[in-house]
């Protein structure tokens, strides 16, 4: 998700694999925004499956909501440790938490209680920030407080992420030098949080052998200049209005996606220039791209939008396919990157007109179907955080 403010914004995305043989997960990770701040809390539940699941998800609401209605951090905290039972058998909290507050997307205050130290990548390297040390009910709570920049890079993540190669790989687990060495490699790539969060933790599976003896939590925050994008899905309803519609969306900044082919004709008649059609099917199931000078990608409609529509879906939930758009070249892929990867501030123009090519009762589109494609995409980006402007001709 992200959070929007000047010319900077938080890219926040999260992602966990269950201890082997679990339903649930026993870490939790809860977003909330008000106004200017964005609070995210970690939780990690003591043991794993059910029990933990609870504990990690109280932990996780009571902190979130608190902050959400004003409380100052520390305050918050102090009544969370106050209120934490200790398990009778380890004499640890039932919970350890990682909380932190975004402000304007300026600054970022965070507090730990027992999870892992947190990772700052700030010009490419690791960065060490100086800790303040407090006492909370007899418990030792790290507090840090820094300015954000462009780039700056937080990767949070549950004792998981630690524990991973126990046994197999690493004696002793994965270092937390391992773990800034491996993130180093991605750290200019320009990949969301949401796949950076999923690359860590295929990471931390693999070092498991596929059998994770803990549940792995990987939460990730870039703080990152707005991108603006604008795509453009069918012509208007009325043909009068083509010129208005083609002229709101160029004159919007930032890269132009146009799909379907109707639609590129009109753009490519409005600019002045030809369309060059791509004869490669890169994936069979996909229609090819096609070049018109002055936009940034030209693709298909329905078929292309469908496949980015489940990319968007699966990228909300675990991410499993970001290998396949990350390095695909089809049109439907190259959309997933633009929007997923590159764009904060989407602008989506679609076009109301009825296809007549789709609606032959013997093709499986139609017009509802492709006014629910765009409204289920539109959902699953305001789902990531994108901040979204939808128009309709």
């Amino acid at each position: 998700m992200m959070k929007n403010n000047n010319d900077l914004c938080a890219d926040i995305g999260y992602a966990s694999v269950n201890h082997e043989g679990e339903q649930l997960c026993g870490d939790h990770v809860e977003i909330v925004e008000k106004d200017d701040e964005v609070i995210i809390v970690l939780a990690d539940g003591l043991g794993s499956g059910v029990k933990a699941s609870i504990l990690s998800t109280l932990t996780a609401k009571i902190i979130s909501t608190m902050l959400s209605e004003g409380m100052a951090l520390e305050d918050t905290v102090e009544t969370v440790m106050a209120t934490l039972p200790i398990c009778s058998v380890r004499k640890v909290a039932y919970s350890t938490f990682t909380v932190v507050r975004i402000i304007a997307n300026r600054r970022a205050e965070i507090i730990q209680y027992d999870n892992p130290a947190f990772i700052l990548m700030r010009g490419g390297k690791s960065t060490e920030l100086p800790a303040t040390h407090l006492t909370m009910s007899g418990k030792d709570i790290y507090r840090f407080e820094t300015s954000l920049y462009e780039n700056d890079l937080f990767v949070f993540f549950s004792d998981g992420v630690e524990h991973a190669g126990i046994g197999n790989l690493y004696n002793f687990g994965w270092k937390r030098e391992n773990i800034v060495d491996f993130m180093k490699t991605f750290y200019d790539v320009g990949f969301s949080a949401k796949t950076l969060s999923a690359i860590l933790l295929d990471e931390c599976f693999r070092l498991y052998d596929g059998k994770p003896a803990d549940d792995v939590t990987v939460c990730t925050v870039r703080i990152r200049k707005r991108v603006p994008m604008s795509i453009l899905i069918g012509p208007p309803s009325d043909p009068a209005d083509c010129d208005k519609m083609m002229s709101l969306f160029f004159s919007k900044e930032g890269k132009h996606i146009v799909c379907g082919g109707t639609t590129s004709t009109i753009a490519a008649k409005f600019l002045g220039k030809p369309i060059k059609p791509c004869l490669l099917y890169v994936d069979p199931d996909i229609p090819p791209t096609a070049e018109i000078e002055g936009i940034d990608l030209v693709t298909e409609g329905v078929i292309t939008i469908s496949r980015v529509l489940d990319y968007a879906k699966a990228y909300i939930e675990d991410n499993h396919t970001y290998t396949d758009w990350n390095t695909k070249q089809d049109g439907a892929s190259q959309i997933a990157r633009l929007l997923f990867d590159e764009a904060t501030d989407i602008n989506f123009f679609v076009g109301r007109a009825v296809n007549p090519a789709h609606q032959n009762p013997a093709l499986p589109i139609n017009f509802n179907i492709k006014m629910r494609l765009v409204d289920e995409l539109a959902d699953c980006l305001t789902k990531m955080g994108k901040k979204l402007k939808v128009l309709y001709f």
